[in-house]
């Protein structure tokens, strides 16, 4: 066996591994034993989205993670990462989500920009991207991982599609020019109780400085950011693992507020 084919097979070992995850609702073990650095993790995650489109999904946007100075230096590395974002990842603002649907889900409130125009460029300006913006919106994301116990490396989350899940829009679209993104501040409820605070210059420095990586990292990828697209830009606090039953509500000062309610297991429910 060669050494690209060997490559090759262990790329689709680990999107093999992971989809599987996917098709379990059980997590696997991590797969930075398969495949080493970021170039291959996300051939890993090529994989995974060609395999979804090919079944029907829609493609509608892009997510940003590792934004936060702290989690990077965590898992060592010095850039967020990005994945895809689907239309049957999209919950209306204040729907329930089903139990099950999000492995190990941690929820986070973001910006979410919408666009209406292409991002081409080899390199953006932050200019670029508030004329590409048409709105922007209050987002809950539920992030969540197919790698058992939260066990990621870079590598990991990278591959399995920068641990997506679901998420969840406001529905008061926004100018840019109308809000200040950096110093906007942010807070999301639990049951009413405050479980996570923070502002805009959490995502590393201003939303749209995330969303300047992102249009860049999205061309070297070959998949530039097209009007239409839904951009997560980036978790303003702590993470929350949210339990079965919960209702969380995010407030981002400028752009209102989304609510997201949590099933109750099957069990708890006949209780």
């Amino acid at each position: 066996m060669t050494e690209t084919t060997h490559h090759t097979a262990a790329l689709q070992a680990a999107a093999d591994r992971i989809l599987g995850a996917h098709a379990s609702g059980t997590p696997c073990a991590p797969v930075r034993d398969l495949i080493d650095g970021p170039d291959a993790a996300y051939a890993v995650q090529r994989r995974l989205i060609e395999r979804w489109l090919a079944r029907g999904r829609r493609l509608t946007g892009r997510k940003i993670g590792l934004t936060s100075r702290a989690v990077q230096r965590q898992l060592g590395v010095d850039s967020p990462d990005c994945g895809a974002l689907f239309a049957d990842m999209a919950v209306p603002d204040g729907a329930e989500i089903p139990a099950g649907t999000v492995l190990q889900p941690r929820a986070e409130a973001e910006v979410a920009l919408v666009l209406d125009r292409d991002l081409t460029h080899e390199r953006h300006t932050v200019a670029d991207i508030i004329r590409a913006t048409a709105f922007a919106l209050p987002a809950i994301e539920v992030a969540g991982s197919r790698i058992r116990d939260w066990d990621i490396t870079l590598a990991d989350t990278v591959a399995d599609n920068a641990s997506s899940g679901v998420y969840v829009l406001g529905n008061r679209p926004v100018r840019p020019a109308d809000v200040d993104l950096r110093l906007c501040g942010m807070v999301l409820e639990r049951r009413g109780e405050q479980v996570s605070t923070g502002t805009g210059a959490a995502c590393l420095g201003h939303p749209l400085n995330a969303a300047l990586w992102l249009a860049d990292a999205m061309v070297a990828l070959g998949t530039p950011l097209r009007a239409g697209d839904t951009v997560l830009t980036g978790a303003l606090g702590p993470m929350v693992p949210p339990a079965p039953g919960d209702v969380l509500e995010a407030r981002i000062d400028g752009l209102g507020d989304v609510r997201v309610a949590f099933a109750k297991e099957p069990a708890e429910e006949e209780s």
